[in-house]
């Protein structure tokens, strides 16, 4: 910003940054609510509540069991909302539909509370007379509140239940985590380690910084100093899918923490506090017992280990595909990459693909047909969902094949100045007055204009000529005017109202001036304009 003269408002930026957090928690608090307007979250009054009645911590440890109902669940608390109950807390004894969203804390659970980046499970609780959908789950304390509607019946207070988790969404969300560790690995071992063993260690490392993973993508941030190259891209894209590939087994493991800590791969988010024992999740054909019994092998340094609490797969496999959709910079030294796996990223091949093909065809055209091509393929490029690596890459046959348009156009209006020259000569013996007004979209070609201009004075001494031209693809208009010697038409003047209005620039003498306009739009009512001068 200093280089450039400018200067950075910071309470500004941090004002506007605290407004965008507010808002997304709003959203966030919303989402929750399931437009009810209700405040459902559970903070220190609620949590003292259940601790004051007895009510046990849940059992989350099934969160972990794939394809199957979960029966035999009691539940211990009902929640409406705060300040929706006469003491404020929100808790009632039973909940309908007339209850609008609810929240049922249960003695087990099968489903995943967000944590971790990762985001909730959904799906039904029933009872034996009553079904309740769940939209939303989250952790407070030592409490998992379920938070949802009721679809029919009553449930109240002791009454059994059965949980069923919506598995089908579960999936891509455990694909999209279990890539995420291969992602981290990827980084590392492509941004820094590759380099270090070369003797050119990067002097910042690779370290998570946050992620959220849904089951429509899932967002990596990471520590590095500049925007990665295609090069880097590409590679760390490659690797991933290679990692699918290979069907690399995933383990899941609980180990005392101290123990785990030793294993040499391992990475885990700095700042973070974890639990002893600690559950680690390794992509890795070796079980994490055997990394254990030996953690210090240079093997380990080949895979994936972390420390998680979340879903994931059973084998690399299951993920199907790998797609990075974007890379940014969020903050300094801090980037993010967003990417998508299974039928998400299948999608996102296949368009590819198919974009190429459309490209490959387009670039055996030539001439107008080219140039309608590229317009045509620019844009459905922009509104593509597809790899950025891939994306990139036909950007620049894109550049490539435009700048082959460009050639054109400039050898097609180089053979066209005889015809340009003839018909503004022509225009000019048609038209009576000592001003003529000659509209020919050649685009802004200055040297062209001199010429045309020159021409025209040379044949006519009696007129003046304002050549007009207009560049859709580049949406400018260029406005010349030029006089011979002893014709009374101040061309500046001309000019300069021609262009009124339009915020057209330049400048010139009397019997010589030109205007820029960066708006092709307005060439009609220039034409007008400099006709009525």
């Amino acid at each position: 910003a200093e280089e450039k003269g400018m200067t950075v408002d910071k309470d500004g930026f941090e004002a506007k940054m605290q407004e965008e957090k507010e808002l997304s928690e709003k959203a966030r608090l919303a989402k929750m609510a399931g437009g009810s307007g209700k405040d459902m979250r559970m903070v220190a009054e609620q949590t003292a509540y259940l601790v004051s009645k007895g009510v046990p911590a849940t059992d989350d440890s099934a969160k972990y069991v794939w394809d199957a109902t979960l029966d035999g669940c009691a539940v211990k608390a009902l929640f409406i909302g705060r300040g929706e109950t006469e003491d404020g807390v929100g808790f009632v004894d039973s909940i309908s539909k007339e209850s609008s969203t609810v929240g049922i804390i249960l003695d087990k659970t099968s489903f995943y509370a967000e944590a971790g980046g990762q985001t909730f499970d959904i799906g039904t609780i029933k009872s034996g007379s009553a079904t309740v959908k769940i939209i939303n789950v989250q952790n407070y304390g030592s409490f998992v509140l379920h938070v949802g509607e009721v679809v029919e019946g009553t449930m109240a207070v002791g009454d059994a239940v059965s949980c069923s988790v919506d598995y089908d969404r579960r999936r891509p969300i455990a694909s999209n985590h279990t890539m995420t560790h291969v992602l981290n690995y990827a980084l590392r071992d492509i941004l820094y380690t590759r380099p270090a063993a070369e003797g050119k260690p990067p002097s910042l490392n690779v370290d998570q910084k946050g992620s959220l993973v849904n089951e429509t993508k899932s967002r990596f941030d990471f520590t590095w100093n500049a925007q990665l190259t295609p090069k880097e891209l590409a590679e760390v894209e490659a690797m991933c899918q290679e990692r699918i590939d290979n069907e690399v087994p995933v383990d899941s493991y609980v180990a005392p923490l101290d123990d785990a800590k030793k294993i040499s791969s391992l990475r885990s988010v700095f700042g973070e506090k974890y639990p002893d024992p600690v559950r680690v999740v390794a992509v890795s054909p070796a079980k994490i017992p055997e990394i254990l019994s030996n953690p210090q092998d240079a093997m380990w340094n080949q895979y994936s280990v972390e420390f998680c609490g979340g879903t994931h797969l059973t084998n690399t496999k299951e993920a199907g595909a790998f797609v990075i959709l974007n890379e940014e910079g969020i903050a300094k030294g801090v980037r993010r990459i967003t990417f998508v796996t299974q039928e998400d990223a299948k999608t996102a091949i296949t368009l590819a693909n198919e974009f190429e093909a459309k490209l490959e065809a387009g670039s055996k055209l030539e001439g107008e047909e080219l140039e309608t091509a590229v317009k045509k393929l620019t844009v459905e490029l922009d509104a593509l969902v597809i790899s950025t690596v891939k994306k990139a890459a036909f950007r620049d046959t894109i550049a490539g094949l435009l700048k082959k348009v460009n050639t054109w156009k400039k050898q097609r209006m180089a053979g066209m100045t005889d015809e340009i020259k003839a018909k503004a000569i022509a225009a000019g013996e048609a038209t009576d007055g000592n001003k003529v007004v000659f509209r020919f979209d050649f685009g802004i070609d200055n040297k062209l204009a001199k010429n045309v201009g020159q021409a025209f004075t040379k044949k006519i001494k009696d007129k003046a000529i304002m050549l007009i031209s207009a560049d859709t693809d580049a949406n400018k208009l260029m406005v010349m005017a030029v006089a011979p010697k002893g014709v009374d038409v101040d061309c500046k003047a001309w000019c300069a109202a021609a262009t009124e209005g339009t915020g057209g620039k330049g400048g010139g003498k009397k019997d010589s001036a030109q205007m820029m306009v960066s708006d092709a739009s307005v060439a009609d009512s220039v034409v007008e304009k400099a006709k009525g001068f």
